[in-house]
């Protein structure tokens, strides 16, 4: 398949403090990597990375061959262009329908004309099965809809990475097994290159193909879940334990 994205021994320091602290992995061409780690351990701060919402201090991220942080403003859109982005929170826009929140990013970001954006919101709508919520408010729906609508609205450019933070977030166990199958699906359907940032654990081991570990703002751990959990790593075993409520 090949490495699509290469983050290579990259820091990043907040006040003199590192919070990555010589991070190095590579995600393959369709594949699902799930990043874990306690609080603070710099998840997040990853992905900002990879659409150069922050910028390493030093080290270098890769996007198929481009230094995201170094690269020239018209390669930068041509980027993001082919990044989705779920946003903890969802992020839709209180006083637009579904349908318009996901169509937004084509009609801020595009030229297309009014019909072939109806027809991408349509598809986006169907491959996260909420063709029935289109023309409803957010408010009108339940927060597990929210977040289903915001994956549409992260894949409706027909991106080929998409970027999910905490995507389970405040949900019940169901709809977070929806939402991760729908995530699965989308990966598999589409080909989507996926980055999971994420505190469910079970959820991770249901649909990575690896599962990468954060302690510290360093890689302790990157592993299929099979791997990852019959690991010998102590900071693997540590997390594993906090995770089911143990006590080493």
């Amino acid at each position: 398949m090949g490495k699509l994205i290469e983050f290579r021994d990259v820091v990043k320091k907040f006040n003199g403090i590192p919070v990555l602290d010589g991070v190095t992995f590579s995600v393959e061409k369709g594949e699902v990597l799930c990043v874990v780690g306690p609080s603070g351990t710099g998840k997040s701060v990853t992905l900002k990375h990879l659409v150069r919402l922050l910028t390493p201090t030093s080290g270098s991220i890769m996007v198929d061959g481009v230094d995201v942080a170094t690269c020239s403003d018209d390669e930068l859109v041509k980027l993001r262009d082919r990044i989705g982005y779920l946003f903890q929170g969802g992020a839709l826009l209180a006083w637009m329908t579904v349908a318009e929140n996901v169509a937004l990013p084509l009609e801020e970001c595009t030229k297309l004309p009014d019909r072939e954006i109806a027809v991408r919101v349509r598809h986006a709508l169907r491959a996260v099965e909420l063709t029935a919520a289109a023309d409803k408010y957010p408010t009108e729906i339940s927060g597990g809809m929210q977040k289903r609508a915001g994956l549409a609205r992260a894949v409706v450019r027909e991106s080929d990475i998409v970027l999910y933070d905490e995507p389970t977030s405040g949900l019940d166990p169901v709809t977070s097994i929806t939402i991760n199958r729908l995530i699965k699906k989308l990966n598999r359907e589409l080909g989507i290159t996926s980055i999971v940032v994420t505190h469910d654990l079970q959820g991770a081991l249901a649909i990575a193909d690896r599962i990468l570990l954060l302690k510290g703002g360093k890689v302790v751990e990157c592993s299929t879940p099979a791997e990852f959990t019959q690991s010998s790593n102590p900071d693997v075993r540590e997390f594993l334990a906090a995770m089911k409520g143990e006590t080493l």
